[in-house]
This record gives C-alpha cells, sequence and structure tokens, in this order.
C-alpha cells in the first residue's frame, strides 16, 4: 500500500473514530442532563472504588448527590449497591449505607446490595429490592457513567432517569476513555 493510500485510509478511520466518539459525547450530555422527577419511588446508588473503609472521590461525589435528593425528598428510598473488591475492607454498599446514615438520612430508608461487581450486576441486583408499587426511580452515578447505566436499568425494565454526580477532575480523562470503551462493548454485546 502506498504512503498516500495509507494516509487517507488513516484520515477516514480517525474522521470515523471521532463523529463515534461526539455521538456518544452527545448521549452522555444529554443523559447527565436530563430534568429530574421529584418523589422518585426509590434511587440505586452505583458503587465505585472504596480505599480501605473510605470512598474514593468518584464515590464521595455519588454519595453527596444522593444524600441531596434524599434530603429533599423524604420518601424516596436509596438502594446502595456495590460489593467487595481488592483492597477494600468493606463493601461499597457498606461504605455508602454509613455514609448516608452520617448525612442524617434514616436507616430505614437505606437498603444495602453488597454483591454486584459490575453496572450489569448492580442493576440486576437491586431490582429485587425495589419495592412492587415503586413506579419512578434514578440511578446514581457519575455524570460519565449516566448514559449507559441508565441504559441497561431500561433494558432490564426498570423507568429510570439517571442522577448525575460530578467526576472528579483528576480522572476526567481516563473515566470518559473507558467509559466511550464500555459503551462500544455494551453495544456490541446487545447485537449479539
Amino acid at each position: 500500500m502506498s504512503q498516500k493510500k495509507l494516509r487517507r485510509y488513516l484520515a477516514v478511520v480517525i474522521s470515523l473514530v471521532t463523529v463515534y466518539i461526539l455521538i456518544l459525547q452527545t448521549f452522555m450530555y444529554r443523559y447527565s442532563h436530563m430534568e429530574l422527577p421529584s418523589h422518585a419511588d426509590y434511587l440505586i446508588v452505583l458503587g465505585a472504588r472504596v480505599k480501605g473503609e473510605a470512598p474514593s472521590l468518584s464515590l464521595r461525589y455519588r454519595i453527596d448527590r444522593a444524600a441531596q435528593y434524599l434530603e429533599d425528598n423524604p420518601q424516596t428510598i436509596a438502594i446502595v449497591s456495590g460489593g467487595k473488591g481488592n483492597g477494600e475492607n468493606m463493601s461499597e454498599a457498606e461504605v455508602m449505607k454509613l455514609e448516608l446514615i452520617e448525612y442524617g438520612i434514616p436507616e430505614h430508608r437505606i437498603l444495602m446490595e453488597d454483591k454486584s461487581t459490575s453496572t450489569e450486576e448492580n442493576i440486576a441486583f437491586s431490582k429485587t429490592f425495589i419495592p412492587a408499587k415503586a413506579k419512578k426511580g434514578l440511578i446514581v452515578t457519575n455524570d460519565y457513567h449516566v448514559y449507559r447505566a441508565v441504559s441497561v436499568a431500561r433494558k432490564a425494565g426498570l423507568s429510570v432517569q439517571g442522577l448525575a454526580a460530578d467526576t472528579p477532575k483528576r480522572a476526567l480523562i481516563q473515566s470518559y476513555i473507558r467509559e466511550y470503551v464500555a459503551l462500544t462493548v455494551y453495544f456490541i454485546k446487545g447485537r449479539m
């Protein structure tokens, strides 16, 4: 292959990848900026890394966002979802529950799912905790992750919207790149 053809081929590939990323970014932005319903029946707070017994900054932002909503909507229950990974002395769910209690959220409003290890498992395992009469739900996660999390939940039959927490600035680029890859894998698996 001549250098000219190779350059043309690379230009086309780079253009297609750029357009694909822009499309993903548009959906990620739209889903993380949805109008939130007040008085949701439940919210599912997705886990993220725990350092020993302390939440990572990503998880801290999710907890803070969930606590704010729960304080404003006292009838909403929380389902905290996340298992215990390597280097974690407690499950992500247990850490979230303790942090929400510190915020003053009554323990009876917090249900704990502590076995999941992925977004798909978070949703599937949390689904069993949703009260039968519950209609409106929210998925709490960092803004870059809302689109995929809501997509997974809707595919599982839940009527949810995303409640976006900030993403730590120092993890922004890495988080988005990882999410572009995760979304691509999700789309490929969904079509198979």
